[in-house]
């Protein structure tokens, strides 16, 4: 399967989407009742509070698992106002994480109008869905930190152009 979708290009670097420097909206397809969601949760509240963040709970674990994840990313694709979707669930065995391994679920990563970034199982867990996603993390929380930008840099650079535009000012009216 990975041989055949790096032929037809699904892994390629002009295939991906650009992940959004200010998401307003993050979309979550995982486990509602999971560890990974809490932590996602807790990383974008913490980073960006500022972000909604919409669950659509899927199963991320055996034979109804693929067809799930599918139908969230079609249903996020149809809802138009989410600017990024997080694709997680935590680590688990290479039986645990097949269905992220489905061609089904790689075919509808790739045709996503919404930027995907997975975060399946630990640092050391590759699926077919972190080659096709358009951003692969190592850990849910990752994918968390990469898809929103940290609210406390936010805040620095902030005071930094202030100062700056404080500084043109006064040297323009003494001048």
């Amino acid at each position: 399967l990975k041989l055949k979708l790096i032929s037809e290009g699904l892994f390629e670097q002009s295939h991906k989407l650009t992940i959004p420097k200010y998401p307003k909206v993050i979309g979550v397809l995982t486990s509602g009742t999971s560890a990974a969601f809490k932590d996602i949760c807790n990383v974008i509240n913490r980073r960006a509070p500022y972000v909604k963040i919409i669950l659509r709970s899927v199963i991320v674990q055996g034979n109804d698992a693929s067809r799930t994840i599918i139908e969230g990313i079609e249903d996020f694709n149809s809802y138009e106002n989410v600017d990024v979707i997080i694709l997680s669930r935590g680590g688990g065995s290479i039986e645990d994480l097949w269905c992220f391994n489905d061609e089904s679920v790689a075919r509808a990563i790739a045709d996503s109008r919404i930027p995907v970034i997975s975060g399946v199982g630990h640092e050391i867990d590759f699926t077919i869905a972190d080659f096709v996603s358009d951003l692969r993390a190592p850990t849910p929380s990752s994918a968390a930190e990469l898809a929103t930008p940290n609210r406390d840099d936010l805040l620095i650079d902030l005071d930094r152009q202030t100062a700056d535009l404080k500084a043109i000012f006064t040297g323009s009216l003494s001048a």
